[in-house]
């Protein structure tokens, strides 16, 4: 089976590099909405068989024009959200961006004891986003195609580890708004990556400002209103 893994589009929260892992969560930009138009056409050539989210608002407004185009119902599943972000949540200060980064950075490494502060550590992320691969994959004959909305952190850190790629490689391997995994494989037999798209599917056009989003770019500084608690050491 292939499994389209396609970031949500921009969201005002991502620009001002805010931390965002509760529901509903942000809607997205007028940036966010026309990269999320333009995914209809770059999968066109894409037969796919189902649409799946997680309960995030953005995911959805994401996954909508593909819904549309292709009279598919997207699926909701809860286990596709992002890491959760726990004490940092709704914090922009470099404190929480470099602590929030670091615990995917741990986890790819084989750390997966560790926990974000009040959140959850690697072992409760993968069981979850790996039982939510299963349930989507459940849903579909072998050889189908798939498109999942989630989210940045997840998708990066999920696909650096169920493809086997070098740890040493996760802070390369960037995700913008509405850019996308495709990985191919099952859960039994493991999964192969097939292409990481960087950029927004729908062209480098509609690529935005990322230096603020933390859960995309591992090298994003913390936001224009940075928290007097700061750690200088995570700076």
């Amino acid at each position: 089976m292939r499994l389209l893994l396609i970031r949500h589009g921009q969201t005002p929260n991502n620009v001002d590099g805010v931390l965002d892992t509760g529901e509903p969560g942000a809607a997205l930009t007028t940036l966010g909405e026309a990269q999320a138009a333009a995914i209809p056409s770059a999968l066109a050539d894409e037969s796919i068989a189902g649409i799946h989210v997680s309960r995030l608002l953005r995911t959805h407004l994401t996954a909508a024009p593909l819904a549309e185009a292709t009279g598919l119902t997207p699926q909701i599943h809860p286990g596709l959200r992002e890491i959760l972000a726990g004490d940092y949540d709704l914090r922009d200060d470099e404190e929480a961006a470099f602590g929030y980064r670091e615990a995917g950075r741990r986890w790819v490494r084989g750390d997966t004891g560790h926990a974000v502060p009040g959140g959850e550590d690697g072992h409760a992320f993968l069981r979850r986003y790996d039982d939510a691969i299963g349930e989507v994959v459940a849903a579909h004959d072998a050889d189908a195609t798939a498109a999942i909305v989630s989210h940045g952190a997840a998708i990066r850190v999920w696909a650096t580890l169920a493809t086997g790629l070098d740890p040493e490689e996760l802070d390369a391997r960037r995700l913008g708004n509405t850019g996308m995994v495709v990985v191919e494989g099952d859960p039994d037999a493991g999964w192969r990556l097939l292409d990481w798209r960087i950029e927004p599917i729908g062209g480098t056009v509609l690529t935005g400002d990322a230096s603020h989003d933390v859960t995309a770019n591992p090298s994003a500084t913390a936001g224009e209103h940075d928290h007097p608690h700061a750690a200088a050491d995570a700076r």
